[in-house]
């Protein structure tokens, strides 16, 4: 078993678009096979602080080191994250606050509390931009009614910016803007990231009181570049009554709330809390549950913003494109209103008694973030 050989095998093992060998994410390699047994030692270098790439990386040079050796030989894989300057947090100019709009499980309604939240905010009167992160479901575009717009470029020296398209007051950019609207968004993680660095610092937001980043559900790739690239001034968690939803929203909670990251729960809003028919207003049905959101909220000591209720002219107008929040005089737009007021004096609070968050690195280990 020599050196050389090894690291032909090792070919076979992908990085992104690469091999580790010819992408350079191998930066050591020693090759015992001696009287004492076969061993290899492996050093790895990569961009991705996601665990899920470290493990796939170990699990496939093993693989490989078995395939072409044998299962005798003991494998060692040290794999180290360094993170590109061009993708470390960054402070955008003229933005006060940076909300992220996240949640554990899909289908929950986060896009939904994202849109009325920020046209909400607008007919408060602040400046609100929405920045739509869920790269291959975005949602946003068809909520704001603006699902054929395409952002316009301007040009000032050598930079180029892009315009984010504005909506009721918001503006808006979404991967959804720069493909159709049936086309699959079929990246890798870091193509994904690459295009969120550009739509967050290449972009002309100007002044803007609040920038909410509707996350993607989960707590994976996109999650973490994000609170890489940008300081995130506070979260908003979605969630639904049920345990299954429940059980996922601990776990995007946890992800903010670790040592490492730090980034502060500003509250939890529950949505489709229950469904009260129009024709008898007085009765309440809890389809999914009851006070999920209230309890979680008092088990981990954090707010519970509001609840919305499951009502048909919400998910109308998220069809059509026209924020329930903008209803003049009805129920639902006072529910919005309280859950945005909430939202606020929460953000206020927090920037009171906490420092703006730290700039978030990433350690030796894969998937390991530190201050």
């Amino acid at each position: 078993m020599k050196e050389d050989a090894v690291k032909q095998a090792l070919k076979h093992v992908k990085y992104k678009d690469n091999n580790i060998v010819d992408g350079r994410q191998l930066s050591k390699l020693e090759v015992k096979d001696d009287i004492f047994g076969k061993s290899v030692s492996v050093d790895l270098v990569i961009d991705s602080p996601a665990i899920h790439v470290k493990k796939k990386l170990e699990e496939d040079i093993r693989d490989v080191i078995a395939k072409e050796f044998g299962k005798d030989v003991e494998v060692k894989v040290t794999t180290k994250v360094v993170v590109p300057e061009s993708e470390k947090m960054k402070p955008i100019e003229k933005i006060k606050n940076i909300i992220a709009v996240a949640s554990g499980k899909g289908g929950v309604g986060k896009s939904t509390v994202t849109a009325n939240l920020a046209a909400s905010l607008a007919k408060m009167g602040f400046k609100v931009g929405i920045l739509d992160a869920d790269v291959y479901g975005p949602s946003i575009p068809l909520m704001f009614d603006v699902q054929q717009a395409r952002p316009q470029a301007v040009k000032e020296g050598d930079k180029v910016w892009i315009i984010p398209v504005e909506s009721y007051g918001v503006k808006i950019l979404s991967i959804g803007f720069f493909a159709a609207p049936e086309q699959a968004v079929i990246w890798r993680g870091s193509m994904a990231n690459s295009a969120l660095n550009q739509l967050m610092f290449d972009a002309k937001w100007g002044d803007l009181d609040f920038l909410l980043i509707d996350l993607p559900p989960g707590t994976g790739d996109i999650q973490l570049s994000v609170m890489q690239m940008v300081p995130v001034t506070g979260a908003v968690v979605v969630t639904t009554p049920q345990n299954v939803a429940i059980a996922d929203v601990r776990k995007a909670i946890n992800m903010f709330e670790n040592p490492s990251i730090k980034v502060p729960v500003l509250g939890i809003i529950e949505n489709m809390s229950y469904f009260q028919p129009a024709e008898c207003p007085e009765y309440k049905y809890y389809i999914f549950g009851r006070d999920g959101g209230k309890h979680l909220s008092e088990q981990l000591n954090i707010p519970l913003l509001g609840e919305v209720p499951l009502v048909q002219s919400i998910r109308e107008s998220g069809d059509v494109g026209h924020p329930a929040a903008l209803q003049k005089d009805t129920e639902i737009a006072k529910i919005w209103e309280e859950i945005t007021r909430n939202t606020v004096e929460k953000t206020i609070e927090r920037n009171k008694k906490l420092p703006p968050t730290e700039k978030i690195r990433i350690s030796n280990q894969a998937g390991c973030a530190v201050k």
